[in-house]
């Protein structure tokens, strides 16, 4: 799983003009919705040719963290420039790939279809919440990430352990864990753009991103652990 180790040192504050932090969220929502085009053109193609079935065990693991740092720090570099946005778009097209397998897999069972959607609609669910949230808490959230910083370290060594471990309840308890601390993660970067204290939209979106596609991809680990019908 991918982590917030990117936000881990930004603490906001209101800084910023009402007007730049309407365009800083507006942009960020546009970004965010333009994303899940190519991470779901990614996923496609994954599930469609199976490229990505080859990557199991530590191969799959230096694949996956490698890619996903090396494009956030490709990101983070680019963010005030016009590769900024074709860069983070590049990204999540690459997230959408390393998600195939797992859904490849989800889809195998007889109700697969039903859990993608579920997965699906959860995360929407959980965005609709945070998202209004944000707007309504009043008090200042920044010492949160502290906190979440080391949970999403948890939750990524804790991925990384059980990849060779191979234990099914292992997987169950850190993808519970991870909707936990990726939807605090998703309010508390909410906050920080309703509050100013995040004005790039690219790195704003990314935060966005990395939280959605935590939250997904561990409700869909859940429901296909639980809830996969086979016949």
């Amino acid at each position: 799983m991918t982590d917030h180790v990117h936000n881990s040192g930004r603490f906001g504050s209101a800084t910023s003009t009402p007007a730049i932090r309407n365009r800083v969220m507006r942009n960020t929502y546009w970004l965010l919705a333009l994303s899940m085009l190519p991470t779901v053109l990614g996923a496609w193609i994954g599930v469609q040719t199976g490229i990505t079935a080859a990557l199991t065990g530590g191969m799959g693991l230096i694949v996956f963290l490698g890619g996903a740092f090396g494009f956030m720090y490709a990101i983070e570099k680019t963010k005030n420039s016009s590769a900024g946005v074709p860069v983070l778009l590049a990204f999540t097209f690459f997230m959408g790939l390393m998600l195939s397998r797992m859904l490849a897999m989800v889809l195998g069972f007889s109700n697969g279809s039903s859990l993608v959607m579920t997965a699906f609609g959860g995360t929407a669910g959980v965005f609709f919440v945070m998202a209004n949230l944000s707007t309504l808490i009043k008090r200042d959230l920044s010492g949160m990430g502290k906190w979440l910083f080391v949970g999403a370290l948890a939750i990524m060594v804790g991925a990384i352990i059980n990849v060779f471990v191979g234990s099914t309840a292992g997987m169950a308890a850190i993808a519970t864990l991870a909707i936990v601390v990726f939807s605090m993660y998703l309010l508390y970067d909410l906050k920080r753009i309703v509050d100013g204290g995040e004005t790039n939209y690219i790195t704003a979106t990314l935060g966005l991103y990395l939280s959605l596609f935590n939250i997904f991809q561990s409700l869909l680990a859940l429901l296909g652990i639980f809830g996969g019908d086979r016949d």
